[in-house]
């Protein structure tokens, strides 16, 4: 049933981003909104929200493309310029190096790629030396050979280059210091329960085509042995030999084989339930209506189990997307000579279509902007919301509106 695959998107849904921007007017706005879409974030960052419910952990590190290297006379180089591009490392390309307080501070990042039809694999390590980070990175042929022309290292600052994003889950397996738990490990059993029920189905439905019974006097062909043998019309239904049928009231009858749909739908729900407590979710996040499996998204308040799942994961996220910005920034400071400040707070934005009902939302703005006429903030929310306009076009037509109301200034009028 690739149950596993739905829960991790299911889960990596509670988390998805609308927009991050400065607390503040700043002008890293334009550079943040760059950098994500020269780097493809809103695709990348679903994609690493799912495999950290599969593996635990993710990971991505900052870096600088085509910028330029110079070489002083004392072997110092400088640099200048660049691209700055994300490099999104998944879990088995991921080796922590320290870690204080379950935070990796050192760490070390490898990939394999083909280059020309010739497999290359890029070290990059990261590791603080008197509080300031230090890249070394090392490149691999083939042949497991150092390539010295293409390895290089670099001192950078005290902002850390990377960041490591795990699932908000406490890690009860061993030796897995740095990493998060892989949320479809402790529910395997639980993903092969759903795949038997599936199963029962399935021979049920195999074994559901009719099955016609005939005497054998029916049928006027014989074999060379003297044996009962089927017409090409009669291919199809089953000889019954013996001199009674199991009911003697025909020559023909007909058995239905019975498909347990009712058994099979109350063990589906167990099974669901039990995997959506495992996962997260609380005892109704799968449940079947109307012979389909529907997710609910009902949204009860802050004590609903997707909304806690969501608040401690969302935590991890926003440290996640902060740190790599901030690392961001801070290239583009060191770098191309920019002065955004590295330790502005940022406001994420996260999607709750998945764990509140848009409908309801509205109608609850919208009994609130009647029921207080008196401030019309709340009526400039709801016509906002409603129509999914900006701020400028929400007021613009509320000013319409209110124009084009005719004053009284009298009863007879």
């Amino acid at each position: 049933m690739n149950f596993a695959k739905r829960c991790c998107a299911d889960d990596a849904n509670l988390c998805e981003i609308i927009s991050v921007a400065p607390e503040k007017e700043s002008t890293s706005q334009e550079f943040i909104d760059k950098l994500m879409d020269d780097n493809r974030f809103d695709v990348r960052y679903r994609e690493q929200l799912e495999k950290t419910s599969a593996t635990g952990t993710v990971g991505a590190y900052i870096y600088l493309r085509n910028a330029n290297y110079l070489e002083a006379a004392d072997g110092k180089m400088t640099i200048s310029g660049g691209d700055i591009r994300i490099n999104y490392c998944d879990a088995d390309c991921i080796i922590p190096l320290t870690v204080e307080n379950k935070l990796v501070t050192e760490c070390a990042f490898s990939a394999t790629n083909t280059v020309k039809g010739k497999e290359k694999t890029t070290l990059v390590i990261f590791t603080l030396e008197n509080g300031r980070y230090k890249a070394d990175t090392v490149i691999f042929d083939e042949r497991g050979q150092k390539v010295d022309t293409e390895s290089s290292s670099i001192q950078l600052g005290d902002v850390k280059p990377f960041s490591i994003m795990a699932n908000a889950e406490v890690n009860n397996l061993d030796n897995m210091d740095g990493y998060g738990l892989p949320k479809i490990y402790n529910s395997i059993p639980l993903f092969k329960a759903v795949d038997l029920c599936y199963n029962v189905l399935f021979s049920d439905l195999s074994k559901a085509e009719k099955i016609i019974l005939i005497n054998e006097l029916l049928s006027e062909v014989r074999d060379k042995d003297g044996k009962p043998a089927l017409t090409p019309q009669q291919k199809e239904i089953f000889v019954l030999l013996g001199e009674k049928l199991p009911q003697e009231k025909s020559l023909i009858q007909e058995y239905n084989p019975e498909i347990r749909v009712e058994q099979i739908t109350k063990a589906f729900e167990l099974v669901l339930s039990l995997l959506s407590m495992q996962f997260g979710y609380g005892s109704k996040k799968y449940t079947f209506e109307n012979g389909q499996i529907k997710t609910a998204t009902e949204y009860i308040g802050t004590k609903q189990d997707a909304m806690q799942e969501l608040n401690k994961q969302r935590k991890q996220s926003t440290d996640y997307i902060e740190d790599i910005i901030h690392a961001a920034m801070w290239f583009s400071n060191q770098f191309s000579g920019t002065s955004y400040n590295v330790d502005e707070a940022l406001s994420i934005e996260f999607d709750d279509s998945y764990v509140e009902d848009k409908q309801t939302k509205l109608e609850a703005m919208r009994a609130d902007a009647v029921t207080f006429q008196d401030i019309p903030w709340l009526t400039f929310m709801y016509i906002k919301t409603k129509y999914n306009l900006s701020d400028e076009e929400a007021e613009k037509y509320i000013n319409e509106g209110k124009m084009r109301e005719e004053p009284v200034d009298d009863l007879n009028d």
